[in-house]
């Protein structure tokens, strides 16, 4: 089969997939921007391609059998442009990153490393234990809530119990296994969640029903003291709520990995927001890092490999979004 790797995400999976694949295949890199008439060629005849677009302006592939995304979101792709027949899958393999991410950044309100390696540089001893004015406080006080329970929220409740935190959840869908659950939360009633909680973690995708849900009355109904996590989607997350609630002193702190401006052809190296988060002290920025490791790199690789082992063989791949 032809396996087309389109765009600069695609190719990173690209070194040893040869090798993950149970037969030899054709292996073809393309760039983001389909110009000459050969890389177009290449598209429309691909078996297999591994990409986060398709538009109705892409190419259209004359026998393709599987467009897989090699990520979890899926929201590049218009599914009504992929021609009938093909399967369309995503995969995930990034939930242990995205979770060290969030317990980092969690643990980071409460072990100073860097502040206290900082003064001590100076002579400075604020940390020294015995002292009165350098007493922190722990992690395994917090009461975390999370917005989806699926592979990404799943995992941070797991290590957040490990942690001794007490964990909310609230999901779409009902949750059989609730080993790691405090107390349980439908998606429609997670606003009553959120005053209870001392950290919120979004982790839902986007999708029409999760565009703008976390709004302005649901950082009203947040601690003043509450830190906010969004390794989700960026537009869960209203943009001009997250923006003033920070600045208005409504939450403590914001970690925020996904946003709602990125990188492209036209502007390669874009602010995350039309607004100036850049000017608040209360916010850490960052720019969609926290699932992209080498662990998530092989995991995803080897997925993806397996599902084309299955087409190959005839057989339903995994992770199926469209049939």
């Amino acid at each position: 089969m032809k396996i087309v790797f389109h765009g600069e995400n695609a190719a990173t999976f690209h070194p040893g997939f040869a090798e993950a694949l149970d037969r030899q295949h054709d292996l073809v890199l393309l760039p983001d921007n389909l110009e000459s008439d050969a890389a177009r060629d290449d598209y429309c005849t691909a078996d297999v391609i591994i990409g986060i677009k398709f538009d109705r302006d892409t190419p259209k592939p004359r026998n393709l059998k599987l467009y897989q995304v090699p990520g979890a979101g899926y929201d590049g792709i218009d599914v009504l442009e992929l021609p009938a027949g093909a399967f369309l899958c995503n995969c995930f393999g990034h939930e242990n990153a995205i979770t060290e991410y969030v317990m980092a950044a969690l643990l980071s309100r409460h072990v100073p490393l860097v502040d206290a390696d900082r003064r001590l540089r100076q002579g400075d001893w604020k940390y020294w234990a015995g002292g009165p004015g350098g007493v922190r406080t722990e992690l395994g006080n917090t009461v975390i809530g999370i917005l989806g329970y699926g592979h990404i929220g799943s995992m941070i409740a797991q290590r957040a119990k490990a942690f001794g935190l007490t964990v909310h959840v609230a999901n779409r869908s009902h949750v059989d296994d609730r080993t790691n659950i405090d107390v349980f939360y439908t998606i429609d009633d997670f606003k009553n969640m959120l005053p209870k909680v001392d950290a919120v973690v979004n982790t839902l995708p986007l999708t029409t029903t999760t565009t703008g849900l976390v709004d302005q009355t649901a950082f009203a109904s947040m601690k003043k003291n509450a830190v906010f996590l969004n390794v989700g989607r960026g537009g869960v997350v209203d943009e001009d709520a997250l923006y003033f609630a920070l600045k208005n002193g409504q939450i403590d702190h914001a970690f925020i990995d996904t946003w709602y401006q990125y990188p492209n052809r036209e502007n390669p190296s874009p602010l995350p927001s039309r607004q100036p988060f850049q000017e608040l002290a209360n916010v850490t920025m960052t720019p969609h890092m926290s699932g992209w490791t080498h662990g998530t790199i092989n995991r995803r690789r080897n997925t993806m490999a397996e599902n084309i082992n299955r087409v190959n063989l005839g057989h339903e791949p995994f992770n199926l979004v469209v049939k």
